[in-house]
């Protein structure tokens, strides 16, 4: 996956180009080890952009590409993975398909003497320089690599021409994406002029006496604000307003977890196995027919994460010790043995599948191979020929800083349990291994522990409390006034919780409190504002939920908008009350009086920010640094944001600021905007302003 790595921080310029990168790592290597991809089935539409369609089959691809990616990383399975996964699939795709657009409309292209310096020329893709190496020399070969792509293009199956075809337009879609980043990127200029403006600006520093009256002086009660009002302002700034589509709803979980009594059931069923685990002779076949996983293997104490790992290290080989708690199970583990081992392990191997030979026709191979490495043949040259290991068949065999567990088992022992420079085979479930011990690293206790877990599950009894209570809720609760009155009267008490989950979008796989689950998104969804859903199991509870928001895409109702528009409207009445309690400014004295005695306060070292030691004001600020003002009283009392402000500028001066030379801000400033264009999440990113004038049609709850 380092090939990956590599290549999308490169290129994580453009959005559209992530959805090449995903590919690039995967499409060649599946070519060339003979596998077969995925067709299609029926053709369908789950959106468009701009008029032009997104077909479904293609789409999954990229999103089951991007799932793997994320899991390659080591992102952990789950809804959050899978919803991360289509996001990234969906903007990507959207992002292609507009950029795409633009660039045809700008006539950007790339040509073929372009294309082909990109597939093989010096800067050529890293994997096509991994896989196509001169045997002698080490070096990238392109004649190579152009014979073997052709072949594809010519000979391949449909599958595996349109593999090579999208690994081809990938990097031109990537060498377009920067002409087009260029011509944003080139245009950018700040002025000398502009940067010592705001030099200037930023040097000066001003003394204001102010008085003051806060929107809190006057209670909320007194001002009220219409829903005529809400409107009128959403309309004039529609553009804060957009949303998208999503549900909130208030919901109640009735738990289904196990209880106590459930808790004790699974102690009593583990105990009673704990003889025959002790004395079991075959652990492995023992712990497979209670369905337990066995790691046959030693492992590093440094790497064990048991809780109680102390008192299993001072076990003696075939102590038992349990049962223990361990998350939601009981535990009980049986001592194996223990060595002493290295921390961490480089090694170097040829793998001979046995997926595709027998088993002796395997091992007859891996031992001619031992015997020819013996005899002086080359390792890495053997490994690139021979090694079913696509993980390590590109760089000799090798694995550096292995760590105990990371291997199976038998692989595992080998390279951990003997001396470095130990030659031999070894057999695995993946087939024979020849291996070699490089070197060791580090030393410490190592241990084979065999686990036996009884985890403890809910009763039916458990789960049959758990739904009726919630069907019962259900049935008394009608409407958003009976759901609330029931759950005051006969859940609160009980110490049940009400919660609320908002912003949950029609493809979303997890509503937040309540866990992961499509098909309960899926009925706040087929369900209307005011409704009830019925009883929905997801994880250990049983939900019930009332639908409470259905916010459609377009501009926000004025029910949704209020929560943060009624307060600026409301400031906005304060102040017009406040300014006709000031009446005609004359001195700071009489405005102090006007407001009922305030006190005349003084600032000191106002800079230009707006930044005050009460608080952000920049109409203050701006009133300070207004060359009109200076030496008097301001003409009209002042609308902030905290309150209304009667200010008197008494000083302005400047002191030197150190923002360095002009030279290195204008450079300071281009490399800022320059980021800006290239982040994908940037609102100054190109295809982040194409995509807000775009017309984008999302139809993926119908699949997903």
């Amino acid at each position: 996956m380092s090939i990956i790595q590599d290549i999308r921080d490169k290129y994580a310029k453009v959005t559209v180009v992530l959805v090449a990168l995903a590919l690039l790592g995967f499409i060649l290597t599946d070519y060339f080890a003979g596998k077969s991809r995925m067709s299609g089935s029926a053709v369908s539409s789950i959106g468009s952009v701009n008029g032009s369609p997104i077909n479904f089959d293609e789409f999954n691809q990229k999103v089951i590409q991007a799932e793997e990616n994320l899991k390659a990383q080591g992102y952990p399975q789950g809804a959050a993975l899978s919803q991360q996964a289509l996001e990234q699939a969906w903007n990507q795709e959207v992002g292609q398909l507009l950029l795409k657009e633009e660039l045809k409309e700008l006539g950007i292209d790339v040509g073929k003497k372009e294309l082909a310096d990109l597939l093989y020329g010096a800067g050529a893709p890293q994997d096509l320089q991994n896989q196509f190496k001169d045997p002698k020399t080490g070096a990238f070969n392109p004649a190579l690599a152009k014979q073997n792509i052709d072949q594809a293009l010519k000979s391949g199956t449909p599958d595996q021409k349109t593999s090579i075809a999208n690994y081809i337009n990938a990097l031109a879609n990537m060498r377009m994406a920067d002409k087009y980043l260029a011509l944003f990127s080139s245009s950018i200029n700040f002025p000398r002029w502009f940067i010592e403006k705001q030099s200037a600006e930023n040097s000066q520093l001003a003394r204001i006496s102010f008085v003051r009256e806060l929107y809190t002086s006057i209670p909320d009660s007194a001002v009220k604000i219409s829903d005529e009002e809400i409107k009128a302002y959403i309309n004039k700034n529609k553009t804060q307003f957009k949303q998208q589509e999503s549900r909130a709803i208030q919901f109640v979980a009735f738990s289904a977890s196990p209880s106590a009594t459930d808790s004790t059931a699974a102690l009593t069923s583990l105990i009673n196995q704990k003889d025959r685990f002790a004395t079991a002779d075959n652990l492995e076949q023992f712990l497979a027919g209670e369905g337990a996983p066995f790691y046959n293997g030693y492992i590093n104490g440094k790497a064990i994460q048991q809780a109680v790992k102390d008192s299993l290290f001072r076990l003696a080989p075939g102590s038992t010790f349990g049962p223990y708690l361990d998350a939601d199970r009981y535990v009980i583990a049986r001592m194996v043995g223990a060595v002493r081992m290295p921390d961490t392990v480089n090694i170097r191997h040829i793998l001979i599948s046995t997926q595709s030979r027998d088993s002796a026709t395997a091992y007859n191979l891996c031992d001619s191979l031992q015997k020819a490495i013996a005899g002086g043949s080359n390792f890495d040259s053997l490994t690139a020929k021979f090694s079913d290991d696509p993980g390590s068949k590109n760089t000799g065999g090798k694995y550096e800083n292995v760590s105990s567990g990371q291997m199976v088992a038998p692989f595992n022992d080998f390279i951990f349990l003997k001396a470095t420079g130990t030659k031999g085979i070894v057999k695995t479930d993946f087939g024979f291994h020849y291996i070699e011990i490089l070197s060791q690293k580090g030393a410490g206790d190592g241990y084979k522990i065999a686990y036996l877990p009884q985890e403890i599950v809910a009763s039916q009894e458990t789960d049959n409390l758990a739904l009726n209570m919630a069907n019962e809720f259900a049935g008394d609760s009608k409407d958003l006034g009976s759901f609330n009155d029931s759950f005051e009267k006969k859940l609160k008490a009980k110490g049940v919780v009400k919660s609320v989950a908002t912003d949950i979008t029609p493809v979303s796989y997890e509503v937040r409190g309540v866990g992961a689950s499509r098909s309960f998104v899926r009925a706040i969804y087929e369900a209307d504002k005011g409704d009830v859903l019925k009883p929905e199991r997801v994880d250990n509870n049983y939900i019930v939920a009332i639908v409470t928001e259905a916010n459609n895409e377009g501009t926000a109702s004025v029910e949704t908008a209020r929560l943060s528009v009624d307060p600026i409207l409301r400031n906005k009445k304060k102040a017009e009350l406040l300014r006709k309690k000031t009446g005609a400014i004359t001195t700071l004295e009489a405005a102090a009086t006007a407001l009922g005695g305030k006190q005349v306060e003084t600032v000191d070292s106002i800079r230009f920010t707006g930044s005050l030691p009460f608080g952000y004001e920049p109409r203050i600020a701006g009133a300070a640094f207004n060359t009109a003002n200076r030496g008097k009283v301001v003409p009209a009392a002042i609308e902030g944001l905290s309150g209304v402000f009667v200010v008197r500028v008494d000083n302005v001066g400047s002191t030197p600021v150190l923002d360095g030379d002009v030279v290195s801000q204008r450079e300071s400033r281009y490399q800022q905007a320059k980021q800006a264009y290239s982040n994908q999440y940037s609102p100054n990113n190109p295809v982040s302003i194409l995509r807000t004038a775009a017309t984008i049609k999302d139809r993926r709850q119908e699949r997903y």
